[in-house]
């Protein structure tokens, strides 16, 4: 009976401890209401009580009102504080600093004509407050959100939860979302299947070193993260799944740059019994889908198709800028009777000259100069030689008198345009060297003469890439994508070097933003490419033999593509930095300055996985 009343009065207890946590709940919540954002605020608004809840942006006292701008996601609502309309809440209001967090509420009213701002979205409208909460107070910040541009990126990234308050890195957030979710609604409406493949994985060679996690239940082996989901989705496509995609992390430990990071999101494509213009097709839908839903401008399709040749020929790399021309020529005739030392040895060697054409530009003795020297200094060129003409048309060159008087005449031959008012830039040297220097020099003159159009998005699938390249540091053949890209018919009749493959990219503004290919989907060719890359039978059956017993049990013709979402969305935010269209990325050094990774781990934690570190720091 005792124990019966005990339990009573105990629940009764209970029961009134959770009705008052409740209420306290309830009573804070009424702290924060929120009933619009504050960019959200328009015309229809005028008038009307309305909660806005946010960041204190700017604060400004005039006497006797207050003006905050409040800020959230969607933008910035300026905020008046009226000892006539409430003389608590402009008490509470002097005690406001950058980055509080706020609640009020308010009726939305105009603003006086000389004090609207246009730059605002809600420019013209202000919220006369009669309660303010303070949520949330901010101790002084590392730096103000206004000056993030002159401030050092490390510091930015230790603080990087604050820096993304920022109305700029929040506008990239949401065109991330924006092109993740229009993405997956264009794949959905072409019958495709959202899969996950594991994020621990097997290590295979595909070009990059991997990250490698150690087993505990197995101790001394190693899951690798994925470079690409590469291996699964055509496994999957050996499953019957047909039509896959994935908007997947990958990893690869290579030395970071601007466009590259160690950890990296790919919009992941597979399909099965297509052809290379099934993927394209596919590919061009998706991006047309994104730029008329979150960009709203149309898209010129199909995109130009250039082969690898041709756009090497061209602007000296795989990855081309078409905003501008400036095309490369080949200019080695010119030069065949040459007294030029440097020259003659260079063509005798079986070398290249290349020719930048700039039409109707003068250059001054110092800009001439520095480009000769970034040339040497930076782009590692042997030389630049450049050529302009005087009135007469006699070449006026540091080599003018190596080079015959009707130069212009034979130039004209290349070039029929050319005028003595232009300047042509020769570079000399083995042809993939040489070509790679004017491809720089082509950039770097196209930025300086401002001939790039930065609104403008210019795509370029590149197509019959070569299956193999040599690698003269290790003796051997390597792939030029991966080594599960088929080749082209008839490729076992011809040279290693000669040899094309069934692989293209997809290139917008001179970066490369995303690859694929038609796959091997048969063992024996499969078991032929290892063979031809060094791979030996028992490493192939050891890292691949899942793969090859597959190809042996009804596999499917396939191929996919993978977009580089990251290095998509720097293109689209006219981004410098892929870091800055990551939430929490890595710095150039691979480190995270917010989370302090990488970090060492305890030895408890090694020894579960029977793991020592040999590792000695240097002296300082």
């Amino acid at each position: 009976m005792m124990a019966a009343l005990f339990f009573k009065i105990k629940t009764a207890k209970i029961l009134k401890s959770i009705c008052h946590t409740l209420y306290a709940r309830d009573y804070q919540m009424q702290l924060f209401q929120r009933s619009a954002y504050c960019g959200e605020v328009n015309e229809s608004f005028l008038g009307k009580e309305i909660f806005l809840s946010g960041w204190v942006r700017n604060r400004r006292d005039h006497g006797g009102l207050i003006f905050i701008d409040l800020g959230d996601r969607t933008g910035t609502m300026q905020l008046v504080f009226n000892p006539d309309i409430d003389q608590k809440s402009l008490d509470l209001a002097h005690k406001l600093r950058h980055e509080f967090v706020i609640s009020v509420r308010g009726k939305v009213i105009n603003r006086s004509p000389e004090t609207i701002n246009e730059k605002l979205s809600t420019g013209k409208y202000e919220l006369q407050v009669d309660n303010l909460s303070i949520v949330n107070k901010a101790n002084p910040l590392p730096y103000q959100l206004e000056e993030a541009k002159n401030v050092d990126e490390e510091l930015k990234l230790r603080y990087r939860y604050i820096d993304l308050r920022r109305e700029e890195m929040q506008s990239i957030l949401k065109l991330r979302h924006k092109v993740a979710f229009t993405a997956r609604e264009y794949l959905d409406s072409q019958g495709f299947y959202e899969i996950e493949t594991p994020i621990l994985s097997k290590s295979t060679p595909e070009g990059a070193r991997d990250f490698l996690v150690p087993s505990r239940l197995s101790p001394g082996t190693f899951y690798a993260l994925p470079q690409s989901p590469q291996i699964y989705k055509q496994l999957l496509m050996g499953s019957g799944v047909d039509k896959y995609f994935q908007i997947v992390k990958c990893f690869r430990d290579e030395d970071l740059r601007a466009n590259r990071q160690p950890e990296f999101t790919q919009i992941d494509i597979e399909m099965s019994f297509i052809q290379e213009s099934d993927i394209q097709n596919i590919c061009e839908g998706i991006l047309s889908k994104i730029f008329d839903k979150v960009l709203k401008q149309p898209l010129d399709l199909p995109f130009p198709r250039i082969t690898y040749d041709e756009a090497f020929s061209k602007f000296g790399t795989d990855a081309p800028d078409t905003r501008f021309s400036l095309e490369i020529k080949k200019a080695t005739n010119l030069f065949k009777e040459t007294e030029l030392k440097f020259l003659r040895s260079i063509i005798d060697k079986d070398g290249e000259v290349g020719m930048i054409h700039v039409k109707e530009k003068e250059f001054t003795r110092s800009e001439l100069d520095n480009l000769v020297d970034k040339a040497i200094k930076k782009f590692e060129a042997k030389g630049l030689l450049y050529v302009r003409f005087k009135e007469d048309g006699t070449p006026d060159s540091p080599v003018s008198k190596f080079l015959p008087e009707d130069f212009l005449k034979q130039v004209r031959e290349i070039i029929p345009t050319l005028s003595t008012k232009d300047t042509l830039f020769f570079v000399a040297g083995k042809y993939k060297e040489s070509w790679g220097v004017l491809a720089k020099l082509r950039l770097l003159l196209g930025k300086n003469l401002n001939l790039i159009d930065k609104n403008k998005f210019k795509f370029l699938w590149v197509t019959d890439f070569p299956l193999f390249e040599y690698n003269e540091d290790e003796k051997r053949w390597d792939s030029v994508h991966h080594p599960f890209t088929q080749p082209e018919k008839d490729w076992e009749n011809l040279e290693l070097k000669d040899v094309k493959s069934r692989a293209y990219d997809l290139v917008c503004n001179g970066q490369e933003i995303g690859g694929g290919s038609i796959r091997i989907h048969d063992s024996e060719m499969q078991s032929k490419i290892f063979d031809l890359l060094g791979i030996s039978q028992k490493e192939a059956e050891e890292k691949f033999g899942f793969l090859l017993e597959a190809q042996q049990l009804g596999f499917p013709p396939h191929g996919g593509f993978a977009f580089g979402q990251d290095r998509f969305l720097m293109i689209l935010s006219g981004s410098d930095s892929i870091r800055d269209v990551i939430a929490f990325p890595k710095t150039q050094s691979g480190t995270c300055p917010l989370m302090k990774t990488p970090s060492k781990v305890d030895d408890k934690q090694l020894k579960e996985l029977q793991i020592k570190s040999t590792y000695v720091p240097e002296e300082e």
